[in-house]
């Protein structure tokens, strides 16, 4: 019960401080977390913010692969780009490349500006415009009832819980956290579609610091580098 009190109250508290979709970025340029897998760093996430008048593009690029013995088991590079205007979100796209696998998403606000339009190769249809993209970085994901995934345009209904203030280290700089946990609200789903991530955001500045999952191993998104 404590939990979800608090919870509703800093959801309260960031959405009356929001000053805009994506105002509280205005500042960053560039972002990059490194990725550990088994806390074995295995790759990348860069996310490069492109500033044209109102217009805004997040230009993304994942790369990690899994190797044993010198061999790669396991390989997946993405790209996308979001696109926002006058701090609204406008365009989402990627592709992904998973082993031998393509996966891609396009996501586009109808012409009304009433629903999201999905192409994605999980997913095709249209999607409240409420529900978020899944990249993290973006901090108001917390307050949607739906992330959709950035990779195959899934949507993955979710229950989002506050789970306390945290400080957390990172190489020499310490970071006054706040940490949520998100969790799929279909508990009908097989293991491998769950949703279960916490994520760090910093206290203020609601900067991304760092993520963390299971799946088949230990995974985390750790911040390098801020711009």
């Amino acid at each position: 019960m404590k939990k979800i009190i608090l919870s509703i109250a800093f959801l309260l508290l960031i959405k009356s401080q929001s000053l805009g979709h994506v105002a509280h970025y205005a500042s960053y340029n560039y972002l990059e977390y490194e990725l550990f897998r088994n806390n074995s760093s295995i790759g990348y996430h860069k996310y490069d913010f492109v500033r044209d008048g109102d217009n805004l593009s997040i230009i993304s690029e994942v790369s990690f692969k899994i190797t044993k013995l010198g061999v790669d088991l396991y390989k997946y590079f993405a790209k996308s780009e979001e696109n926002y205007q006058n701090g609204f979100f406008k365009s989402y796209s990627s592709k992904t490349k998973q082993n031998k696998k393509d996966r891609y998403v396009n996501i586009d606000l109808d012409e009304n500006n009433d629903h999201l339009i999905i192409d994605g190769s999980s997913y095709k249809g249209k999607a409240n415009k409420e529900f978020i993209v899944g990249t993290w970085w973006n901090h108001e994901i917390i307050q949607a009832k739906a992330q959709i995934s950035g990779i195959s345009g899934r949507i993955i209904d979710q229950t989002v819980t506050f789970i306390g203030k945290e400080n957390i280290k990172i190489g020499e700089k310490t970071y006054k956290t706040l940490r949520f946990n998100f969790k799929s609200s279909d508990e009908s789903l097989p293991d491998s579609k769950k949703l279960n991530t916490d994520i760090w955001y910093e206290e203020g500045t609601y900067l991304w610091v760092k993520a963390a999952f299971e799946k088949t191993g230990y995974w985390e998104y750790r911040i390098k580098k801020v711009n």
